[in-house]
């Protein structure tokens, strides 16, 4: 979680969610969406943003993390709360400057962009670099709609 002030990053919050990986799917997807719920409840986020899933050998897995990633695109959609998905490497390309950049060039930048962070997780890092990536993106559709806007507007003047 991120606070954006035009340019400038802000800490809010960070952390896992983590299930027991002994109980069954279905009472682990609640606990996830429980959990994220929750935690709508209590930042409030204007917006939210999560990786796109990318596809692995063990197809298993990857089912799996497809349902949790759909708990984590519908609970912030419950709460009325706009969700953008981004690439690993768009997320890398922002934060770090390169596509390819590895996970500890990532959580290097997210404590250099966020000072104060004490980030303790990779997974933590992970998500905190998607929020910046989205702030990122976020400006730049911004800074595009008011340019847009300013080109219409002469052009009706004309």
């Amino acid at each position: 979680m991120i606070e954006v002030d035009g340019n400038r990053l802000r800490h809010i919050a960070d952390g896992v969610i983590a299930t027991d990986s002994a109980t069954s799917v279905p009472v682990r997807l609640k606990v996830l969406h429980d959990a994220l719920a929750a935690l709508l409840a209590l930042h409030r986020p204007d917006e939210a943003a999560i990786e796109e899933t990318y596809v692995n050998r063990n197809g298993t897995a990857t089912l799996k993390l497809g349902y949790a990633r759909g708990v984590a695109l519908l609970a912030p959609a419950l709460a009325g709360v706009p969700v953008t998905e981004y690439a690993a490497k768009s997320v890398k390309l922002a934060v770090v400057g390169t596509g390819g950049a590895a996970k500890p060039q990532v959580q290097m930048m997210v404590r250099r962009l966020l000072p104060g962070a004490a980030i303790r997780q990779a997974d933590a890092a992970d998500a905190l670099a998607v929020a910046i990536c989205h702030a990122h993106h976020r400006a730049s559709r911004m800074a595009w709609s008011r340019a847009a806007g300013r080109a219409a507007g002469s052009r009706s003047a004309v």
